[in-house]
């Protein structure tokens, strides 16, 4: 098993620290936040809630 890829929705409040700090200050087109979000919607309907594996 590949323990770099996420496996569940959840996560712990200091990875989502962690990756609020480091995207602070970028800036995106419209455009390509667009496609970004575009981008999550789709990839988040393939990973399953941890509740829903259980």
């Amino acid at each position: 098993m590949n323990k770099h890829k996420r496996q569940y929705r959840e996560l712990s409040e200091e990875t989502k620290r962690k990756i609020s700090q480091a995207l602070k200050g970028r800036k995106f087109s419209i455009q390509h936040r667009k496609k970004i979000a575009d981008g999550l919607k789709q990839y988040w309907t393939t990973i399953k809630s941890k509740y829903e594996i259980e």
